[in-house]
């Protein structure tokens, strides 16, 4: 699929980022896998933007987007992540849920609201928002599941999705129908597979479980995905081989 990039959560390795030695280590291997970009996220190792810039282009790699903060530290001080992303060449930011305890369907439409407010001022600074799911958001308010109003009531003009497969199944729905869904504005998703060892559910490499990847990337495509970043928070065997083999699988599957 032409314009796609993969790239790779370092989320899935986080256990290997502790330090500017494990850090530098971890991006060779990274790149020697194939990835030319990752997102960024859960780094043990302190590092300055323009060291990160450093050390992601010493070994040929960009970064798509991240999950630098949380909501909270995004709103309060835009101006320091955009900074932090302009410098480290980055136009995406998501949030990977939200924290605060967002129990009725009036809660959501205000977050919605709020997430509209604070992706448009980052937008006036260059910087993108997007909001990535867990299973949490498919809990119903009365008709409307918390994603489907989060969506609904937002700016689709400024909040855009990094959806997740893997979390979009556990909660019961369908991700072929959410990617239809968020045409236009999907330009990250998440591709993590789910498999089953007995009645539980394991995330799994790309390609390796059940979930239905040639409607996941057909729907993809037609929705405008540009990076397909590969996470998995929990590996059954080394992660670095995981995200080989999820690696490798999507290139068989045609993206690029």
């Amino acid at each position: 699929m032409a314009g796609s990039v993969i790239a790779a959560q370092m989320y899935t390795l986080r256990d290997f980022t502790k330090t500017r030695e494990d850090l530098a280590e971890t991006f060779r291997k990274v790149a020697d896998i194939g990835y030319q970009a990752v997102q960024l996220s859960a780094i043990g190792a302190e590092l300055s933007a323009e060291e990160m810039k450093a050390m992601l282009g010493e070994n040929g790699l960009t970064c798509c987007v991240t999950h630098h903060v949380g909501f909270d530290g995004l709103r309060d001080n835009p101006e320091r992540e955009a900074e932090y992303h302009r410098i480290i060449g980055c136009e995406w930011i998501a949030t990977g849920g939200w924290s605060k305890d967002l129990r009725t369907e009036q809660d959501w439409v205000g977050f919605a609201k709020e997430a509209s407010e604070v992706a448009r001022t980052l937008a006036s600074m260059g910087l993108n928002y997007a909001y990535h799911n867990h299973s949490h958001e498919f809990e119903k308010f009365g008709e409307r599941t918390a994603f489907e109003i989060l969506y609904e009531e937002s700016d689709p003009d400024f909040v855009f999705a990094e959806l997740d497969t893997y979390w979009v199944a556990h909660g019961g729905a369908s991700p072929v129908a959410w990617i239809n869904k968020l045409s236009g504005r999907l330009p990250l998703l998440h591709v993590k597979d789910m498999t089953m060892h007995g009645r539980e559910q394991f995330m799994a490499e790309v390609g390796e479980g059940n979930l239905d990847w040639e409607g996941i990337l057909e729907a993809a495509h037609e929705a405008g995905v540009e990076w397909y970043i590969v996470e998995q928070d929990t590996c059954e065997r080394d992660p670095f081989e995981s995200l080989a083999i999820s690696f490798n699988n999507l290139k068989k599957m045609g993206i690029e």
